[in-house]
């Protein structure tokens, strides 16, 4: 049997998970709803011979905003990004740097609430993409990213 302490404090977690479930589900639905439709520009992509990642990245930002994210790309692959959001109305941009700042991406494209930005990198290392809200009528906009390689 636990001392009571121990009870006390899983009660206190269960008590803060409940509490922040409660109070968060707008922002993890607008999330995943943004990664559905990440999916979604990939799969053409995977009928390429793309190879989609279980990593994913997502967020929220304002007008103009961006956030930078550092990952590790293997020269002799061939990445694609793919960024969308569910806000109607909203566009994003993504863009790939290399460890030095310079665009490194060998292709770039957007359509309405999807993006997306292709690289072969030179060589293995660390490499930058940077997520953009370019415009949105919302305040905050969800967004999210997945990735595939061949």
């Amino acid at each position: 049997m636990h001392p009571p302490s121990f009870l006390r404090l899983c009660g206190a977690v269960s008590l803060v998970g409940a509490v922040l479930f409660v109070t968060t589900p707008t922002g993890r639905a607008m999330v995943d709803d943004a990664l559905s439709f990440a999916y979604e520009a990939a799969d053409p992509y995977v009928k390429e011979g793309f190879t989609i990642r279980e990593d994913a990245w997502g967020g929220d930002l304002e007008e103009g905003g961006q956030k930078g994210i550092r990952h590790q790309l293997f020269k002799g692959n061939e990445y694609w990004f793919w960024a969308a959001t569910d806000v109607e109305g909203a566009e994003l941009e993504i863009h790939i740097y290399d460890a030095s700042g310079q665009l490194a991406e060998a292709e770039f494209w957007k359509k309405g609430k999807f993006a997306a930005a292709r690289i072969s990198p030179s060589a293995t290392g660390s490499y930058f993409l940077l997520v953009k809200v370019v415009k949105s009528p919302a305040d905050r906009t969800g967004w999210a990213m997945v990735y595939g390689f061949r």
